[in-house]
């Protein structure tokens, strides 16, 4: 595995590539791709962080794995490239967003207009197996992660967490909530959303606002 990442997060990540356990990890993640179908394409495994440059970031959104079916992860957490199929998770993302913000849903799931505006979207583990969920977690890629929410925190001001579901709520633990703003709700799965844990939760127009009360531009969802 090449880390090839924005210069940007490099400055500030590159002790990282340096640890044994980043070491291991790149072994690891190079023997898989090797040896078995995974996603994303190696050249996207770190997209997430070339589309929305460490200074850029003004809204983080946390994800778990990458997709694991065919030509689904880009990189980009929820996100599908154009011509791929809505998967559950996403269509209730643009089904809030059509409630919150009176914005129509989408015909593409592709989120790199988000990623161009700021908007980091970051799964907590950058790799997979094909069609075997989790089959690269606790590997190292959650503590590279951790860093990167830390590096986040500990250096800029103002950045909204949007946090969805219990495996992301528990990364507030890393959020300076003094510095940042923390929303966080259900998760956008069916099983969650369907509970009345996802739906109507209004994160896209509070981020937004949070966003103008700092003078900054506001996401175009």
């Amino acid at each position: 595995m090449n880390v090839d990442i924005h210069p940007s997060w490099k400055a500030v990540l590159e002790p990282e590539f340096e640890k044994p356990y980043f070491k291991k990890l790149t072994a690891f993640v190079r023997e898989e791709y090797k040896n078995h179908t995974c996603y994303p394409k190696g050249r996207d495994i770190f997209k997430a962080f070339d589309f929305c440059p460490f200074d850029a970031v003004k809204v983080v959104i946390l994800g778990q794995d990458p997709y694991h079916g065919p030509g689904q992860a880009h990189g980009l957490c929820f996100s599908v490239p154009e011509g791929i199929a809505m998967p559950p998770s996403l269509i209730n993302i643009f089904k809030e967003l059509e409630t919150d913000l009176s914005k129509p849903f989408p015909d593409s799931g592709n989120l790199e207009h988000w990623a161009k505006q700021g908007v980091l979207l970051l799964n907590a583990t950058l790799t997979v197996r094909a069609h075997q969920a989790g089959s690269h977690q606790g590997k190292g890629w959650e503590t590279f992660t951790d860093r990167v929410i830390s590096s986040i925190s500990e250096n800029r001001e103002g950045v909204i967490f949007l946090l969805w579901g219990g495996f992301a709520k528990k990364k507030a633990s890393k959020i300076n909530g003094s510095k940042h703003i923390i929303l966080a709700s259900g998760h956008p799965s069916p099983l969650s959303a369907n509970r009345g844990y996802w739906f109507g939760n209004g994160h896209f127009s509070k981020a937004n606002a949070a966003l103008e009360e700092r003078g900054k531009e506001p996401i175009l969802w």
